[in-house]
């Protein structure tokens, strides 16, 4: 894809430095000339073999309303491009994982919890699963909104309910998402549904408590083999083992999952009220101090000192100086 840094699409949207690429296409800051707001420009050529653009655009309008949904501003064909123009958020939750030295404290991981659950809960109400969800597709808010975690990248997501019927059970698919989260029935080739989303789900939040999940790091570059192995590995391991350690929820959570029939529509609330009464348990505070937001504030707070002190030193220095001067 050429670099389009410069150009105006939509005759609104001024494309600003490139911020992500992949199989997608590319994502780019845009700027509304006549307001001067900055946007997320999601843009893939019409020419890709792979298109999602209309589908991923369909489902944005879909899920307009949500709370945590980004917003769709624009979606349209100009350039040779299909492009969609999305409200710009922060960093990912993946992100802010590295930032925060790959481990976040229980207390982050129970609030992400309370919210993702909440979000799936909204994706499947309006008749969608997901279908690749990881940390890399969650991302946290700006301003008024940074406590707010929204879910994005649809583009593999399915509709699971259509005219209040469910989608017919399949087994000769092939499996959707990322391997590393992903359900073990889409390793299996079964067609996937709302508990595959929660099955992902609770991968994600051993991941953030762990730091790693049992089938990582396996040194295997052909992507089917590795997929292969994580699969194998999926299904050696049991929850127990996967979630040693950790609260209890955690397993409850997953087992959960696991054992919902293909059609099952989870009981959202009680998976929310797990990790309410964890908290309760632990004492925390939904306060919306993540880890990230803790660190960003003592790193302010140490730069802050480091100012004051040099301050404090300038002035100890001119007083000195003063005094032998008089």
């Amino acid at each position: 894809m050429i670099d389009i840094t410069g150009k105006v699409f939509g005759q609104i949207y001024k494309a600003g430095k490139k911020i992500g690429s992949g199989s997608y296409g590319e994502i780019y800051i845009g700027t509304d000339i006549k307001t001067n707001k900055n946007f997320a420009l999601k843009l893939e050529s019409i020419y890709s073999p792979h298109k999602k653009g209309d589908h991923e655009a369909k489902i944005y309008k879909d899920l307009a309303g949500i709370r945590g949904i980004p917003a769709l501003k624009w979606y349209g064909t100009t350039l040779s491009y299909n492009m969609m123009v999305i409200e710009l958020l922060g960093p990912s939750i993946e992100a802010l994982f590295k930032y925060c030295g790959q481990k976040f404290s229980l207390k982050t991981v129970v609030m992400i919890a309370e919210q993702l659950i909440t979000r799936i809960e909204h994706i499947h109400n309006k008749g969608y699963i997901h279908r690749d969800l990881k940390p890399d597709n969650f991302v946290v808010g700006t301003g008024m909104n940074r406590g707010v975690i929204y879910a994005l990248d649809f583009g593999l997501a399915k509709r699971v309910k259509i005219d209040n019927t469910h989608i017919p059970y399949r087994s000769d698919k092939t499996m959707t998402g990322t391997a590393r989260y992903t359900s073990i029935n889409s390793h299996r080739g079964k067609e996937m549904s709302r508990r595959d989303d929660l099955e992902a789900l609770g991968y994600i939040f051993v991941y953030l408590l762990k730091g790693k999940l049992p089938w990582q790091g396996l040194g295997i570059d052909n992507n089917d083999d590795r997929d292969n192995l994580i699969y194998q590995h999926k299904k050696i391991t049991s929850v127990e083992l996967l979630c040693e350690g950790l609260e209890p929820e955690f397993s409850i959570f997953l087992n959960y999952a696991r054992n919902l029939s293909f059609t099952d529509r989870p009981n959202y609330a009680y998976l929310r009220t797990l990790f309410k009464s964890l908290s309760k348990r632990m004492d925390f505070k939904d306060d919306f101090m993540f880890d990230w937001t803790i660190k960003k504030l003592v790193r302010k707070y140490i730069y802050i000192f480091i100012i004051e002190l040099q301050l404090l030193t300038i002035y100890t220095y001119i007083s000195f100086w003063g005094r032998g001067l008089e």
